[in-house]
């Protein structure tokens, strides 16, 4: 015995169709079962059935054009999508260098006082060095010599030449001469002073007349007088040192 046919297979469209046409019925019988006629009940019955027919529109146009849906793909629990990585340089194209570059760091200012400048130990010579003065030659000791040069009935005329055997000039001398008898008189002097104290006579130098040069010489001459007899001196010294040509 054959299978009975099976019932055709309904759609989804079909079934949204058949809902609609029943809430459409079901709203229709409330409205006529409704005595008072109210307006307000018309227009939220009349708003209600538009928006089920828009909601019924745009499901069955949706499933008739499938290929309007875009499949969204779910990755599984948990995972993460993957990003592209941002990509830094340099200008030129030049990449950026590496972190493990050592970097120069910065020293610290330093707050230490700045030290004093030191002066200098001696300071430049800016010309040329000062001239030294040599010491004076010190004088050396001078020397005489005695002369009779002419000889008279009662005198007689001598000569001293005191001589300077440095190179410095002596300024200053004394010249003693010791006569035999405090009788005897010394006059006629040049190139000195004389004094007398008993027979022994002294002679300075004369203001700037008497200064000897240095290798040079001056002369002192005088007359003894009353010498009847011999009246030659018997002793001469210049600062202390004995003349020469005194007789024997």
């Amino acid at each position: 015995m054959p299978a009975p046919p099976s019932p055709p297979r309904r759609t989804l469209p079909i079934i949204v169709l058949d809902g609609l046409v029943a809430a459409v019925g079901a709203v229709r019988r409330a409205v006529v079962g409704r005595r008072d006629g109210s307006r307000l009940a018309y227009v939220a019955i009349a708003a209600s059935l538009g928006v089920l027919l828009a909601t019924a529109y745009s499901i069955v146009t949706v499933l008739r054009t499938p290929e309007r849906l875009t499949p969204v793909a779910v990755g599984p629990a948990g995972s993460v999508p993957a990003t592209d990585p941002v990509t830094t340089g340099t200008p030129d194209g030049q990449a950026e260098p590496s972190d493990a570059t050592p970097r120069m760091s910065t020293p610290p200012l330093s707050t230490a006082a700045p030290e004093a400048p030191v002066p200098p130990a001696t300071l430049p010579s800016t010309g040329a060095p000062p001239a030294t003065t040599a010491a004076p030659p010190r004088p050396v000791p001078l020397g005489a010599a005695f002369a009779v040069e002419d000889n008279a009935l009662l005198s007689y005329g001598a000569a001293v030449t005191i001589d300077n055997p440095g190179t410095a000039p002596a300024p200053a001398w004394t010249l003693v001469v010791v006569l035999p008898r405090e009788s005897l008189r010394v006059t006629s002097v040049t190139g000195a002073r004389a004094s007398q104290d008993g027979a022994t006579w002294t002679f300075v130098p004369e203001g700037d007349t008497g200064r000897v040069p240095g290798h040079g010489t001056v002369r002192i001459t005088f007359r003894v007088n009353g010498a009847a007899i011999s009246a030659t001196p018997t002793a001469c010294t210049i600062d202390g040192a004995a003349c020469t040509g005194l007789p024997g």
